[in-house]
């Protein structure tokens, strides 16, 4: 796995963890990668500082860690931001529910058409999926209540 951070073409910048370089190369060829804060789809990778493990295993960042997010004005923001996120996801996506694991499995292994799918997997399935190189990644989603 690797961790790469992220930066879109309005300046937001986050994480996220690929099984490869190569597992990123090719999401981002098929335009499959979008900023978690603004949903925008061009997205590059941006400068990153090194990471040095010491003796004890703990890793050491030439950057400190960003500050906690205040609830006061930016959950409005990120709230807006996740609701444009589910728009763009269920205009985009197949919804498959809890046969995610299997559909996933399919598409990978030529079995089912290639489309974008999106649904519930158990801990396992997920974990089993991301050893056979299957492409997948958790989402952020809204309590069901706050949906609009």
């Amino acid at each position: 796995m690797i961790r790469y951070t992220l930066k879109c073409s309005d300046g937001h910048s986050f994480d996220s963890w690929f099984k490869s370089a190569d597992a990123f190369d090719a999401l981002s060829r098929r335009g499959l990668l979008s900023c978690t804060v603004c949903g925008g789809e061009d997205v590059q990778k941006a400068m990153m500082a090194p990471q040095v493990k010491k003796k004890s295993g703990a890793a050491e960042t030439a950057e400190p860690a960003a500050a906690p997010v205040s609830l006061s004005g930016p959950a409005t923001q990120m709230e807006a931001a996740l609701a444009a996120f589910r728009k763009h996801l269920d205009a985009h996506s197949t919804y498959v529910g809890s046969n995610f694991a299997q559909e996933a499995r399919s598409i990978h292994l030529g079995e089912a058409p290639e489309r974008l799918i999106h649904g519930e997997a158990k801990p396992e399935e997920a974990k089993a999926l991301i050893d056979d190189g299957v492409p997948v990644a958790p989402l952020p989603v809204m309590p069901k209540a706050r949906r609009n």
